[in-house]
């Protein structure tokens, strides 16, 4: 795809590693200048510039900043406004929650804060975005995953989060439907990350690999590559959907799968 960002912003929140930071590197590779997020010091700013240095594209604008804070928010946009007209392309990408080992864990105060990270800024920025700057991002894409309709252990709270965002791009997209604006929220299989060590740990991607699962695993580029896809003006037709990166796996890698290779795969 030889889409063309040149002359434009994008803003990806969680920027600096996995899928977000593959996301920005797809648009500055194109030529778009990108503002990456980031929160408690997690980055390597000399690391996540070198990347980008390493494709030939703008280096980024890195920013400590916490999706969360309001204050931050504010403080984030005011940067972009003194250089910057407008942002064409925001990625709502941050996601937080507790893992859920058990029902004892369930709480209210649990179940907001897991919202108020990984839905609630696809329409906190948005909203802020047209404050300071006088106009909706063209596009807005928010980052979902399987765990809404399919079981993943420990994942209660960030599938309840993430059914919210799905359910918010739908809505928004209604609400901002006479603008010009296109809402998506891109959802994947698993993705080989920290994120997904830190949450399923170590040990699970060799333990999937012993069934032959590792179909299930789609690259962070792959994901990235169908963000700018939706991003690159060919597809505005498309908005208030939820578009699933999986190869069509979510198709036949089930149960039956299995049964059928259990000769191969000696079980």
């Amino acid at each position: 795809m030889n889409a063309d960002f040149r002359g434009q912003t994008v803003l990806v929140t969680g920027g600096t590693m996995g899928v977000g930071l593959a996301t920005a590197l797809a648009f500055a590779a194109r030529g778009a200048t990108c503002w990456l997020t980031y929160r408690w010091g997690s980055a390597d700013e000399d690391a996540v510039r070198a990347r980008f240095a390493e494709v030939g594209a703008p280096a980024p604008r890195l920013v400590l900043a916490d999706a969360a804070s309001d204050e931050d928010t504010d403080a984030l946009l005011a940067q972009m406004r003194a250089s910057h007209e407008g942002v064409d392309v925001l990625i709502s990408n941050v996601a937080a929650a507790p893992a859920v080992p058990d029902l004892d864990a369930y709480t209210l105060r649990a179940l907001r804060k897991s919202i108020e990270y990984s839905a609630w800024p696809l329409v906190e920025y948005t909203r802020r975005i047209k404050a300071v700057f006088g106009r909706y991002p063209r596009y807005v894409v928010g980052m979902s995953s399987t765990g809404v309709d399919s079981y993943s252990v420990d994942y209660d709270f960030v599938a309840a989060s993430k059914a919210v965002l799905e359910t918010l791009c739908r809505y928004l997209n209604y609400r901002l439907f006479d603008e010009d604006v296109r809402i998506n929220v891109v959802r994947s299989r698993l993705v080989r990350t920290e994120s997904l060590r830190a949450t399923f740990g170590r040990d699970f991607e060799a333990f999937a690999e012993r069934f032959n699962m590792k179909r299930q695993f789609i690259a962070c580029e792959e994901v990235a590559h169908v963000i700018v896809a939706l991003c690159s003006g060919l597809l505005d037709g498309v908005s208030g959907q939820v578009i699933m990166v999986d190869r069509g796996t979510s198709f036949f890698d089930n149960l039956m799968r299995l049964y059928n290779e259990r000769d191969a795969l000696d079980i």
